[in-house]
């Protein structure tokens, strides 16, 4: 039988933010009319899918009705400690679907999945059970706010979360920018959004003055600001976050 395909589907940026953007204006018609046939999902979790797939039908109409489509969540576990590592999860059972014919879809609570979110084990699965993977066209939150940064495009890197510890963080905080300032590989990282302000405290008070530091926050929402300014610029300023709203960091020359 030939296997049916996995398609990585995007979702929206506005997950626990106040306000939506209009599917229409974040998401191409070919990716919410593929999503929209789908009946089989992989998630992060099936709550926030189904009212994603809610919004998905005001625009196209489901395949099925939303209570007969199939959601299954990825472990719990997989969120917390990431699901790439070699010998980790193994989520081939997932995929069974797709091993049956039918095409399935994998999406996060928010932009691409499998970036910067859980899915990578799933998509390693699928290409060594020979089941096609499609990624399909959507906001990537990363690549918007580092193209929105002035900050080198062509040699950057995602190091994930910081240290919740003040002095780890610091620790951190200095090894990112010595590494930035000496190769010139801009360094890309993420917070949750009601520790912002305490993140960014610690930048302003640990990196160097001409150390170039932005941010991208609300990304693809109607009050979504970027912006960038050396750390001595900065430093005048008010904060540029909030503790609600989810953001993008990156440092740099």
């Amino acid at each position: 039988m030939t296997p049916g395909t996995l398609f990585l589907v995007p979702a929206p940026l506005d997950f626990g933010c106040d306000t939506q953007a209009p599917l229409s204006d974040v998401l191409p018609d070919h990716t919410l009319r593929t999503a929209a046939r789908l009946t089989d999902w992989i998630c992060e979790n099936a709550k926030s899918t189904r009212a994603y797939l809610k919004r998905v039908d005001a625009v196209h109409a489901l395949a099925r009705p939303l209570q007969e489509l199939s959601l299954a969540e990825l472990p719990h576990g997989v969120h917390k400690k990431g699901d790439h590592a070699a010998g980790g999860f193994d989520a081939s059972p997932l995929l069974a679907p797709a091993l049956a014919g039918r095409d399935i879809g994998l999406v996060s609570e928010a932009g691409m999945p499998a970036i910067a979110d859980p899915g990578s084990s799933v998509v390693r699965a699928a290409h060594e059970l020979g089941v096609p993977v499609v990624p399909l066209v959507g906001p990537v939150s990363l690549l918007l706010a580092l193209a929105a940064s002035g900050l080198n495009g062509q040699n950057f890197a995602f190091v994930g979360y910081l240290p919740v510890d003040g002095v780890a963080r610091a620790q951190r905080i200095r090894e990112l920018e010595a590494l930035a300032l000496r190769t010139g590989q801009t360094q890309l990282f993420i917070e949750t959004p009601y520790r912002n302000l305490a993140l960014w405290e610690a930048l302003m008070k640990t990196l160097q003055h001409n150390t170039r530091v932005a941010t991208g926050t609300g990304l693809t929402l109607a009050g979504g600001r970027c912006a960038s300014r050396d750390v001595k610029a900065w430093k005048p300023l008010p904060c540029p976050l909030d503790n609600s709203t989810p953001a993008v960091f990156a440092l740099g020359r």
